[in-house]
C-alpha cells in the first residue's frame, strides 16, 4: 500500500505548512483509490478550528468543513483519501493526539516544520484495531 502524489502537491503541502508557522495547518488529500494504492489529485487547505491556544500543537476540521471538503471532491469525481497536516518544531510522526483522533484506512501527510521551514514529510495509515499507526510508502508520480 503506498499513497501516490504528483510533486505540485507534495510542494503545496508543505508550502501550506511553513506558511501556517508557528501554527499547524490542515487539509484534504482528494483522489482516488486503486488497487491498494490511494493516488492524490487534488490538496484542498482547511482551516485549523483548533482554538488559538492549542493550535500550534492541534488541528480540528469540524464536520462543517469535512461535509464541504467532500461535496469538493465528489463533485470532481473524487474522494476524500486522506488528510495532511503540519507539526511545528515536531517530528514528522503521528503524536498521542493524532492516534487518538485518526481514522483507520485514511493516509495522513505529517510535514514537520521548524523555523518556518518545511523538513520531513511522512505518511501513515491508522491501522484497522487503532493500536498504532503504519508508515505508508509516498511515491511520486507525473
Amino acid at each position: 500500500m503506498a499513497l501516490k502524489i504528483d510533486k505540485e502537491n507534495f510542494e503545496l503541502i508543505k508550502a501550506y505548512g511553513a506558511e501556517s508557522y508557528p501554527l499547524e495547518c490542515c487539509g484534504f488529500l482528494l483522489g482516488k483509490q486503486n488497487d491498494g494504492d490511494k493516488e492524490v489529485m487534488i490538496t484542498l487547505p482547511a482551516h485549523n478550528a483548533r482554538v488559538e491556544q492549542e493550535s500550534h500543537h492541534r488541528f480540528l476540521i469540524t464536520p462543517q468543513a469535512f461535509l464541504e471538503g467532500e461535496k469538493f471532491a465528489n463533485d470532481r469525481g473524487l474522494d476524500v483519501v486522506g488528510f495532511y497536516h503540519s507539526h511545528p518544531n515536531a517530528e514528522a510522526r503521528p503524536s498521542d493526539y493524532d492516534l487518538e483522533h485518526g481514522w483507520p484506512w485514511y493516509s495522513y501527510i505529517i510535514v514537520s516544520v521548524k523555523s518556518q521551514k518545511a523538513e520531513a514529510v511522512t505518511s501513515w495509515v491508522l491501522q484497522d484495531d487503532r493500536v498504532k499507526f503504519i508508515k505508508e510508502e509516498i511515491i511520486f508520480v507525473n
